[in-house]
């Protein structure tokens, strides 16, 4: 089994990459993984995690806004492997901030790691796949590209982007034998807020306590997403809150469903408020 991460140094994408790891050693096979990150010491010492539990690990270091690199990580994969079975689109950033806290460059820079940091990956990788015939795409949005809540324009709004990108691709390659899933989790325990974005302290402040706060951890989140992914689920959804406001969504009527995410978020609204008229 051949599996590239990006933005598997740390966060989900670790636990994804040590997820993996067990699950293939238990059943007695054979693991080649790529940790494509940025982050030079966090991406070795994940590597090191890997080859103590027996799988053939190795890292690349990988900018997925450089064209250059995302093209140097298919050549490696191409040269290492011939092939690639799993393609974890993991890498990502965080953005918070009202519509007016948030600047254009802000939402560029979020839509050219999020978005477009997956689209030159899985371009670049969607040749190997085809020359074997088979693949499999997991491209991790959020919870906040189904049911979106304030204060989070630009992440919501590249999250969104996400799930009907994916959705687009799981038509697409269909064909070619290449599947694709989406992923979305709500909040739980990582270091995402570490590269957040937001010119309002309370934004920081309000995501952070969310993170703190999640009731699941990221190796449960892990666990979850290698469960549904066996069973080739499109949609995947990892927490049973996130599951039931999904549901909502889709069953109530749009006002009764706004009126309903409206009384949810005063507690928000007056946060963000009180921060801006101090």
């Amino acid at each position: 089994m051949r599996v590239l991460i990006t933005g598997g140094a740390t966060g989900l994408g670790q636990a994804i990459a040590l997820k993996w790891a067990d699950k293939c050693v238990s059943k007695k096979g054979v693991l080649d993984i790529c940790i494509a990150d940025i982050n030079i010491e966090r991406g070795n010492e994940t590597v090191n995690a890997l080859t103590a539990k027996g799988a053939n690990a190795f890292y690349m270091h990988c900018d997925i806004t450089s064209d250059n690199d995302v093209q140097t990580l298919a050549q490696t994969i191409e040269t290492r492997w011939g092939s690639v079975d799993y393609v974890f689109n993991n890498a990502g950033v965080a953005t918070g901030g009202s519509l007016l806290d948030e600047t254009i460059e802000q939402w560029q820079w979020v839509f050219d790691i999020n978005v477009l940091g997956m689209v030159r990956v899985s371009r670049a990788l969607l040749p190997l796949m085809r020359k074997r015939g088979s693949g499999y795409f997991i491209n991790i949005a959020s919870q906040a590209g189904l049911t979106p809540i304030p204060y989070m324009g630009s992440y919501n709004s590249v999250k969104a982007a996400v799930v009907s990108f994916s959705e687009t691709m799981k038509l697409e390659l269909a064909p070619d034998n290449i599947d694709v899933s989406v992923v979305c989790p709500s909040f739980f325990k990582t270091n995402l807020d570490e590269s957040m974005r937001s010119s309002n302290p309370a934004s920081h402040k309000m995501i952070s306590k969310f993170f703190a706060k999640a009731d699941i951890t990221k190796e449960e989140v892990a666990e979850s997403i290698y469960q549904q992914v066996s069973q080739k689920r499109f949609l995947i959804l990892t927490h049973k809150l996130g599951k039931r406001a999904f549901l909502l969504k889709k069953l109530l009527p749009t006002q009764r469903y706004i009126s309903n995410m409206l009384n949810q978020t005063k507690t928000m609204k007056r946060a963000m408020e009180s921060k801006v008229k101090e």
